[in-house]
C-alpha cells in the first residue's frame, strides 16, 4: 500500500503538470489565429511569431513528457514486448531505466540547466528575426522538463520492482480515456440499450487494453 499510494502520488504530479501544460495549445492555437488574419487580411505580419510558436509548442511537448510517461502513451517497439508475462516486461524495463533513462534524462537536466543559466547570464534573445523575443524563460523549461520526467521515471523503476515481486503491474492514476467518451456517447444514445452498450464498452476495452500491453485494470478513480 506504501508503495502505491507513493506511485499515484507521482502519477498526481505529472498528471497535473501536464494538464496545465496543456493549455498551452490555447494560447498557440490563438497565436496563429491572430497572426494569419494580420498577415493574410491586414498586410500586417508579426516578425516574432515564429519564435512564439516554436517556444509554446516547445514547451507543451516537453512538460507533457512526464504524464506521457505517467499514462503508459510512450510509443515503443512492442513486437516481443507485448507477448511476455509481466515479470519479464518489468525485468526489461528496469535494465532500460537504468542502462539508458537514468543517464539520457540526467544528461538532459545538467545540460539544459547550463543552457538555461547561460542564456538568464547574457538575456539571451532570438536570433532568428531581428529585435526577436528572450528565449532564457524557454530554456529554462529544458531542466524543469527533465526533472519531472526523471520523477516519474523513478516511479516506472518502482512499478518494475513491485511487479518482479508480484508478478503483476502495479495499477496507475485513472485519467480520462477514450473508453470513456464512449461510453457516454453511448449512454446518450437513444437507439442502444443497457445490454448493447455493456457489451460494446466491454469489447472496446479488450482491444484498449490489448494495445496498451501492460494491465490497466482497477487504476484509481480521480
Amino acid at each position: 500500500m506504501q508503495a502505491q499510494r507513493f506511485l499515484h502520488a507521482i502519477d498526481g504530479i505529472s498528471t497535473w503538470v501536464g494538464k496545465a501544460a496543456a493549455w498551452l495549445i490555447i494560447a498557440l492555437m490563438l497565436t496563429v489565429c491572430v497572426e494569419v488574419f494580420k498577415r493574410y487580411m491586414m498586410n500586417m505580419p508579426t516578425a516574432w511569431i515564429f519564435d512564439a510558436t516554436n517556444m509554446l509548442y516547445g514547451s507543451l511537448f516537453m512538460l507533457c513528457g512526464a504524464y506521457a510517461l505517467a499514462q503508459n502513451a510512450h510509443v515503443r517497439g512492442d513486437f516481443l514486448y507485448s507477448s511476455m508475462k509481466p515479470r519479464t516486461q518489468a525485468g526489461l524495463d528496469l535494465v532500460l531505466y537504468i542502462v539508458f533513462f537514468i543517464p539520457g534524462i540526467a544528461a538532459l537536466i545538467y545540460a539544459g540547466a547550463d543552457y538555461a543559466a547561460d542564456s538568464w547570464r547574457i538575456a539571451e534573445h532570438s536570433n532568428v528575426t531581428a529585435n526577436g523575443p528572450p528565449v532564457y524563460h524557454f530554456k529554462t523549461v529544458i531542466p524543469i522538463a527533465g526533472a519531472l520526467v526523471m520523477l516519474q521515471g523513478f516511479a516506472e523503476i518502482v512499478r518494475c520492482v513491485v511487479c518482479l515481486q508480484t508478478g503483476e503491474w502495479p495499477t496507475r492514476l485513472k485519467d480520462v480515456a477514450e473508453m470513456d467518451v464512449v461510453g457516454e456517447q453511448l449512454a446518450n444514445s437513444q437507439y442502444v440499450d443497457e445490454e448493447s452498450r455493456r457489451v460494446a464498452i466491454e469489447k472496446a476495452k479488450d482491444i484498449d487494453e490489448t494495445a496498451r500491453q501492460r494491465g490497466m485494470g482497477g487504476d484509481l478513480q480521480k
